[in-house]
């Protein structure tokens, strides 16, 4: 394997399915099945996923308080996580929910050195609640985790095969790009993660993977080097 320990980095949108809310229980399955692939192949897999499809912090909270939307959202973030525990369960792989807040009984304080442990002994560990502070958004919940775990590379499952010079699914003469730099997607404006999560993998040149979590099987081809999707580094 090409890395042996990842970051996998989830929107909440992807649990949506055809629902556009929500959690879809087939979407839910699929993951699950494309997360054991790579485990049963020893890749140690720390997960984190957004909460929009339950709650955004930012732009479901007109109304409400900036901070106390952010929670709103951290704790939408612990739910998708639960969800998808449930699903890794059924499928035999076992998994640990940490986060950036702790809520006795489901999910427990994030501690780097507990959750290389647990990635050790086989777990997949899902890690919610962003970064535990309002303000910061889930991209830079990954870029913090998968420093602290000491993870490979940073994988985010997108619905898209990559980085395009424009949107793909607005503009069909976009071009895709195979490998940036991180000063090159800065300069062109690139939104691969917000630019707070940008700045903690180029400062520690921890590679970003962007592909297609869709596709039965790319997962899989992304940890064992294949060329896929787009590589930031």
């Amino acid at each position: 394997m090409t890395y042996k320990r990842i970051l996998l980095k989830l929107s909440g949108e992807s649990l949506e399915g055809q629902q556009g809310y929500g959690i879809d229980p087939g979407m839910l399955t699929m993951y699950a099945g494309e997360i054991k692939s790579i485990v049963v192949q020893h890749v140690e897999v720390a997960i984190v996923m957004g909460g929009g499809n339950i709650f955004r912090g930012l732009q479901g909270s007109k109304g409400i308080d900036r901070t106390q939307g952010d929670y709103m959202g951290m704790l939408a973030t612990v739910i998708n996580s639960m969800a998808l525990q449930d699903a890794l369960g059924k499928l035999n792989i076992q998994s640990k929910v940490m986060g950036g807040i702790s809520i006795d009984p489901v999910c427990e304080r994030m501690s780097s050195r507990q959750a290389i442990n647990y990635l050790e002994q086989g777990y997949v560990v899902l890690i919610s609640g962003g970064t535990g502070n309002p303000f910061f958004t889930t991209d830079t919940a990954s870029a913090l985790r998968a420093l602290e775990i000491r993870a490979s590379a940073i994988l985010k499952g997108t619905r898209v095969d990559g980085v395009y010079t424009a949107d793909p699914e607005k503009d069909p003469t976009a071009v895709k790009y195979t490998t940036l730099s991180f000063d090159e997607a800065i300069e062109k404006g690139l939104r691969i993660m917000d630019l707070t999560a940008f700045t903690l993998c180029k400062e520690n040149k921890l590679p970003i993977i962007v592909f297609n979590m869709n596709i039965p099987g790319n997962l899989k081809r992304v940890v064992t080097g294949e060329k896929i999707g787009t590589i930031v580094k």
